[in-house]
């Protein structure tokens, strides 16, 4: 290479250094304009102060009088089933048992449901032996966690990764609901498990969720409207199953899962109880404060595409749906700040059954001293951060059975008091 060549390729290499240690993110952490004006260059920016403006339409109010609860969670059932837009279809056929096989204590087996005339939707269904088939029982419907699946539920091997762990998997929330006898149905989420595309065929099991729920919203449609719907399915199907009590059936959902349970908890009245196994938090408020900018100038955001519903939080936020299960039965595992769960406690007190509203924090936070107490959130925050601020341990996210059993029990002995 010539000298001058030389030159420039160090003044180049120098210059983009220089350019790229000159962006301090920390300093970014909030949107911030320079316009007399207060106006933004920044489409980020604008969309961050409308989301900001933005006032929910069906947002609970604490303030609210007993007298409008009910009037109120029409409005939220009704918002619900316009976002969701399942097809009203009829004369689909009915779900068929595929497989059944004995295990120590249940049996496990495998059906297909066909709620679309595309679409097959295979699922588990887990029967203690000790059941008395005169006598319904109560059912639960089991959905996991993002990229969770069906089997890892069940305690089955993985289809496409039989030496992933299965019954010691502390997320095998199926099998350890059939093992405190009752009859579980664990399903997977769209996009993943059995319901993947090649991923599974390339071995690589990090399922594409973007491109499937891209597809969706170019239908007019969206992920949770696709899930809730395909579940919907399955839990119409168990409300005739002869062994399930149509009116003791438990929705469980695990982290990712907890979305499907408030969509479905919402638009259908006849479920139960509901075990929400996540931290309860508000998307919109996730938005607005995961500002913090990494080293290429980008911002964080609450959440992928899968969770995109057009026009979601211009209606309500995660605890208003939970507020309008009340007074059925929920239990919330992993905490949050009080200022959410306090919200729901309200809508519970409204309706008349505070009871019926039970919520754990982490172990290590069940203390109130050792958790934030916090109203607002600053902005500029990164997801750690967050995290802290919002009292969640992510590596301490997992099914806990040891809170949920004990309940789902005490809660069906009061049917033979």
């Amino acid at each position: 290479m010539k000298p001058i060549g030389l030159f420039l390729l160090l003044v180049c290499i120098f210059g983009m250094k220089v350019q790229a240690q000159s962006f301090q993110p920390e300093e970014h952490a909030t949107f911030q304009t320079n316009r007399t004006d207060g106006r933004y260059v920044s489409s980020r920016a604008v969309a961050h102060q409308l989301m900001k403006e933005l006032e929910p339409a069906f947002s609970f109010r604490p303030s609210m009088q007993a007298a409008d609860f009910k009037t109120w969670q029409k409005h939220v059932r009704l918002q619900m089933e316009r976002l969701m837009k399942h097809p009203q279809l009829q004369n689909l056929p009915d779900p068929v048992c595929i497989r059944t096989e004995q295990r120590d204590g249940y049996r496990l087996e495998k059906w297909e449901a066909y709620p679309l005339p595309a679409c097959v939707v295979p699922f588990l269904v887990l029967i203690p032996d000790n059941l008395d088939e005169k006598h319904p029982s109560p059912a639960v419907l089991c959905i996991p966690g993002w990229g969770g699946t069906k089997e890892e539920l069940a305690g089955e091997p993985q289809l496409y990764a039989p030496d992933k762990p299965t019954q010691e998997s502390k997320n095998s929330m199926a099998y350890q609901y059939v093992k405190a006898g009752l009859i579980a149905v664990a399903v997977d989420n769209p996009g993943s498990g059995e319901l993947a595309d090649l991923e599974t065929e390339a071995k690589s099991y990090a399922y594409d969720f973007q491109t499937f729920a891209r597809s969706l919203l170019e239908l007019g449609w969206n992920y949770l409207g696709y899930s809730s719907y395909t579940n919907q399915h399955i839990l119409n199907w168990m409300k005739h199953h002869p062994l399930m009590r149509k009116d003791r059936l438990i929705v469980s959902g695990f982290s990712f899962g907890t979305e499907p349970l408030m969509a479905l908890g919402n638009m259908d009245e006849s479920i139960y109880a509901f075990v929400y196994n996540d931290f309860l938090c508000r998307t919109r408020e996730r938005d607005l404060v995961l500002t913090m900018p990494d080293e290429k100038g980008r911002r964080g955001w609450p959440n992928d595409i899968s969770h995109l519903i057009p026009a979601f939080l211009c209606n309500f936020d995660f605890p208003d749906l939970v507020a309008a299960l009340a007074p059925r039965p929920v239990i919330c595992t992993e905490g949050g700040l009080d200022r959410d769960l306090n919200l729901v406690k309200r809508a519970y007190e409204l309706a008349g059954h505070p009871e019926n509203f039970t919520f754990y924090h982490y172990k290590d936070l069940q203390d109130s001293t050792k958790r934030k107490n916090l109203m607002t959130l600053p902005e500029g925050l990164d997801g750690e951060t967050y995290f802290k601020l919002v009292n969640v341990q992510p590596e301490n996210h997992y099914f806990k059975s040891e809170y949920i059993i004990p309940w789902i029990k005490e809660l069906l002995e009061k049917d033979h008091q």
